[in-house]
């Protein structure tokens, strides 16, 4: 694509890495130059944290910001009653309004660390769609919004047809989801002035369908951009690990563990990453991901830190740092490691339900296998014996086990 914009935003998207598609570069373009844009986002409430699968996008209306656009993080409080059929092969268990509200508290720490919210032109707005969806008359809606929608074109969509080929049930409930969707943007664009629509790639077609039925009904020209769904050079979906989710939301997931996610990210990816997630000058990104051998971890760690700092604060990351090279380096005991604090009714405890109570397994017969192929430690030294069992007296300090040469826990007497 040799598109040459003229905003600095679309400019930054392009250069950074962050542009997969848009329904009309040149009016977009135009529009940014005009004036302020004011953008949305859609984030379902299923989770009382955003994790790291969010955080490109999340990126992506910091730089909005900075450039001089309005971002609007739109919570699905309505939306998340019927759940996003979106390339799933199930049905997304559906949630009660006080979890949903929980859920929304929980999501907002995360958003106020990377953007301003206010009253300004440029401040950002957090709205939730059920100011619009809880009241809706079906009648109503059915006659002045889903005359618009074909259901040929809707089975069309790659998110449907991908289960419906599956032989996957698809509840009529899921199938509105995308006409919500789409009255979203129709609803902020006549609300809010809302000009722009941006999500993952997987967005393609609900923010197709609400731009073509925002015209149909306001004659009003809107815009959607997407970002690459990303993967990591070998292949996995970013944001999981071994252990689950990345939450961004310190109390589902510490500080150290979010940096270390990133200080062990591949070698083929650390260039890429710091476009995407850090605000470093794009050269400087591309100076770091280019070293080699040895020098390629100093330019993880400065991933890890320029990262933790804008979800966690400069503080924290400094500490992931310094616990990091404790660690490792010193083979001492960090302050800031996963801990799990035992009781005396705890004890004792065999080695392999200490390992899966604190994380670093997902099973016992996980653990074995760990132990079995020596990739487990007790306190820096190789752990053999799977029927070890831990009592008061091998707890009279903290006992420090690893997985492999990047994961360790405490295990204290609490």
């Amino acid at each position: 694509m040799t598109y040459h914009p003229k905003s600095d935003f679309i400019a930054i998207m392009m250069e950074r890495g962050f542009l997969a598609d848009c329904t009309d570069y040149q009016g977009l373009d135009d529009a940014m130059i005009a004036g302020v844009v004011p953008t949305y986002i859609g984030y379902d409430a299923t989770a009382k944290s955003l994790h790291v699968g969010h955080l490109l996008n999340i990126m992506m209306l910091r730089w909005l910001q900075k450039t001089g656009h309005k971002p609007i993080t739109l919570m699905g409080g309505g939306t998340t009653k019927v759940g996003d059929p979106s390339f799933r092969s199930d049905e997304r268990p559906l949630l009660g309004p006080e979890q949903i509200d929980e859920n929304i508290a929980g999501m907002k720490q995360v958003f106020a660390k990377y953007l301003t919210y206010g009253e300004g032109a440029t401040d950002a707005l957090m709205l939730n769609n059920a100011e619009w969806l809880d009241d809706l008359n079906y009648l109503d809606f059915l006659r002045d919004i889903g005359r618009h929608f074909s259901v040929n074109r809707m089975l069309s969509f790659e998110s449907v047809k991908s289960r419906l080929d599956r032989e996957q049930s698809l509840s009529f409930l899921e199938f509105n989801y995308m006409i919500l969707q789409a009255y979203d943007f129709l609803e902020l664009n006549r609300r809010y002035g809302c000009l722009l629509q941006m999500g993952g790639s997987d967005q393609w077609g609900n923010i197709v369908n609400g731009i073509d039925l925002t015209r149909r009904v306001l004659d009003h020209e809107i815009y959607g951009l997407t970002s690459p769904l990303l993967t990591t050079s070998d292949g996995r979906k970013m944001g999981k690990s071994q252990g689950g989710a990345i939450w961004l939301n310190a109390d589902m997931l510490s500080p150290y563990e979010f940096w270390q996610f990133w200080r062990n990210t591949t070698d083929a990816d650390v260039g890429r990453f710091l476009k995407l997630y850090t605000e470093l000058p794009v050269e400087e990104c591309d100076r770091l991901g280019a070293l080699e051998g040895a020098e390629i971890n100093e330019a993880k760690i400065r991933l890890a830190n320029e990262v933790t700092a804008l979800c966690h604060g400069a503080e924290a990351a400094a500490t992931a740092e310094a616990t990091a090279r404790d660690v490792f380096e010193k083979g001492g005991i960090g302050d800031d490691l996963p801990t799990l604090s035992l009781t005396q009714e705890d004890l004792p405890i065999s080695i392999v339900q200490a390992i899966v109570r604190a994380g670093l397994a997902k099973s016992g017969k996980e653990a074995k296998r760990l132990i079995a192929e020596n990739g487990a430690r007790i306190d820096d030294e190789p752990l053999t014996d799977a029927g070890l069992m831990l009592d008061t007296a091998a707890l009279a300090s903290p006992v420090k086990l690893s997985a492999g040469r990047k994961r360790h826990a405490l295990l204290q007497l609490g």
